[in-house]
């Protein structure tokens, strides 16, 4: 499929998610099949002051492409200087995806994320205003609408594609929902049967079954997998195989998980440093080993861990103990 001038190699998405989707995880999504990995989200008004931090989401491996950058902010003006000014500029950003979607309460009091989806006016003149000076393809991810009295995302969705933007992902929530209960796939039908451009369908896919379940139900172009891709990386290589050829690939074994969190903790130690690279790594360690025979216990002992060599022996003392039995 194509996002503006942009092929992409497969129609299974890694969503944007804070504090996850960092430069390593994409990598690890992108090599075990996903068509397109989103950044974590980054403040529009932190590059127009050239926060530090800020910029330190902004790293790019080339190993993404195509790549995508999820900025976050509701002044149009600021959106347009920081995409004319910044990203234009940036040879390894290749499409720029505007988030109105984020739920949580420290984004949407500055009225920003979901809380766009209450401005549908606003929302038409940031799009047009940063597809008039972008030079890549603009997405926008959105909801279903505020709350259950105003679902209102076919009508963003149509101001979105009016003004220009290449692409919609469409979260089946509320921003009330947060991520609770379970996601109105419906509202993702009906944006598809309204709009022209390639729709992304989001919500509860935790498994290639979902997936596919989700383009027969809502005729997307493509899915976006984010919490169930947590310490599960294969769920894209085994959805694209059951999208794309009917086949049901086997899910990973124990020590193959384990193996991953041994790439995941180096490859991020190496880019972190060790001492943020292990405070990091505890919740993916967790999130790999989850459901597996004393799990609890090596949670347990990795949370005290803070020396990335110990980390590494007690993953492979796990993974010894896992193959004997």
């Amino acid at each position: 499929m194509k996002i503006g001038n942009i092929d992409i190699k497969n129609r299974v998405f890694l969503a944007p998610m804070a504090g996850v989707t960092d430069v390593v995880f994409r990598v690890i999504c992108k090599q075990m099949g996903a068509g397109l990995v989103y950044s974590e989200m980054v403040s529009a008004k932190g590059l127009y002051y050239k926060d530090k931090k800020t910029e330190e989401l902004m790293v790019i491996d080339e190993r993404e492409s195509p790549s995508i950058l999820q900025i976050f902010g509701s002044d149009p003006e600021v959106m347009k200087q920081v995409v004319c000014e910044h990203l234009n500029k940036r040879d390894d950003i290749d499409i720029i995806d505007i988030n109105m979607g984020c739920p949580t309460p420290k984004i949407v009091k500055n009225g920003d994320g979901s809380a766009l989806m209450k401005e549908p006016k606003k929302v038409g003149e940031i799009v047009r205003s940063v597809v008039n000076v972008s030079e890549k393809p603009i997405t926008v991810k959105i909801r279903a609408g505020w709350d259950d009295e105003s679902i209102n995302a076919v009508e963003v969705a149509k101001i979105i594609e009016d003004n220009g933007a290449s692409a919609i992902a469409v979260h089946g929530r509320t921003r009330e929902q947060f991520y609770s209960g379970k996601a109105d796939w419906s509202i993702i039908k009906k944006v598809k049967e309204n709009t022209k451009i390639p729709i992304i369908g989001n919500g509860d896919i935790c498994s290639p079954m979902d997936g596919l379940r989700m383009i027969e139900e809502t005729n997307c172009d493509a899915i976006m997998i984010g919490r169930g891709s947590r310490g599960n990386p294969w769920l894209f290589k085994r959805t694209v195989a059951l999208l794309e050829d009917g086949i049901n690939l086997s899910l990973p074994t124990q020590y193959e998980r384990i193996d991953m969190c041994l790439e995941h903790l180096r490859a991020l130690c190496s880019l972190r440093g060790d001492v943020i690279g292990v405070k990091e790594m505890r919740k993916h360690i967790a999130w790999y080993i989850k459901g597996m025979r004393d799990s609890a216990e090596v949670r347990n002992k990795i949370n005290t861990i803070a020396d990335r060599e110990q980390m590494e022996n007690q993953l492979i003392k796990y993974r010894d103990l896992i193959s004997e039995n």
